[in-house]
């Protein structure tokens, strides 16, 4: 559906995008995520043609970007960060305006089921101004869908909404996933690993992953964990893990003749068969063992460098939400230098 082959972007002398290459399949779900300056919307207005390439292309349903742009752009729906509404205007009124804007083919029978797929059927002859942060939401998504396009990029749909808004709005992105190919930005990882069949990581302008999460957890460094329930004391138990490359974490509990605790191996190594040959050699029988995945968090501070504390997670997360702005920032003060 989308091919990009080696796309570039430069700012003055910094290179926001920086050779990117992927493909997007039909009928899927795509997560885009990357840091402050990593280049992920400046990446998104080059696949909508907002922005052109300094190098490489962008195929749309086999149009380039660059030589068909036309035919290329008609087959993309946009919802910005900041949806593009006017708010003086009805919802009707709205979407009239943008089948005008687009000169798209869309009458009555074609908008009726655009109203009734984003749930604005009882809101439609109300004013833009008068309706919730969710229902505007809706608004914007509706203006995407105008003609149809196969390929959606929604540019964080659920910010500044209320937990059951953002319920409401992952709900219609899963249903209109089955019709269309959609591109998810959003600052929100959960969200992105509950919504998304495939995630695409940027940093530093580069695709640094590409994949489900499982996928990525798969080629990544990160350890893996696996809490345990042992039946024996906590002397025999740790003797006996301790010829094993292991690393415990958090605290060892023992009660009953219990001991629960957490242990952890480098990734692409399962450590589970010597763990359980140790035990049973010890007398010491496992009552219940769990394997504790990667979470999309953990991936995403791994492939993009970050420290892997606390602190540096909540910087990460704060500064998800990325703008074109902030990269051209970025190329400003490194021209400066």
């Amino acid at each position: 559906m989308i091919e990009v082959t080696n796309l570039t972007r430069h700012y003055g002398s910094f290179t926001a995008v920086d050779h990117i290459s992927f493909s997007l399949e039909d009928g899927k779900i795509y997560g885009f995520l990357g840091p402050n300056g990593a280049g992920k919307s400046t990446t998104m207005n080059l696949l909508t043609g907002y922005l052109c390439a300094d190098e490489g292309n962008i195929t749309v349903d086999g149009f380039d970007m660059l030589e068909e742009p036309k035919e290329a752009k008609k087959r993309i729906g946009y919802l910005p960060e900041l949806p593009p509404l006017y708010k003086d205007m009805t919802v009707r009124e709205y979407l009239r305006f943008v089948i005008q804007l687009k000169k798209a083919d869309c009458d009555a029978v074609a908008l009726d089921h655009i109203l009734r797929k984003t749930g604005l059927t009882d809101v439609v002859d109300k004013m833009i101004r008068s309706l919730s942060k969710g229902f505007q939401q809706r608004v914007g998504i509706a203006q995407a869908l105008v003609g149809n396009p196969p390929i959606l990029i929604l540019d964080e749909p659920t910010v500044g909404l209320d937990p059951l808004q953002r319920i409401e709005v992952r709900e219609l992105i899963r249903s209109l996933g089955k019709e269309h190919t959609v591109i998810l930005s959003s600052h929100i990882l959960s969200e992105i690993s509950e919504v998304c069949d495939t995630v695409l990581i940027i940093a530093h302008g580069k695709l640094v992953g590409e994949g489900s999460p499982e996928q990525l957890a798969q080629t990544g460094q990160a350890s893996q964990q696996c809490s345990l329930s042992v039946k024996g004391q906590q002397e025999t138990v740790l003797n006996a893990l301790s010829a094993i490359d292991l690393v415990p974490i958090g605290p060892v509990k023992q009660e009953n003749g219990l001991l629960s605790l957490t242990v952890s191996w480098p990734a692409g190594q399962d450590k589970r068969e010597e763990i359980f040959y140790a035990l049973a050699a010890a007398h010491c029988p496992i009552l219940e063992e769990t394997i504790t995945a990667m979470s999309l968090e953990q991936i995403f501070l791994e492939l993009t460098g970050e420290d892997k504390d606390a602190q540096a997670y909540e910087k990460v997360v704060a500064q998800l939400g990325e703008t074109p702005v902030a990269e051209e920032k970025a190329a400003s003060a490194q021209e400066e230098e």
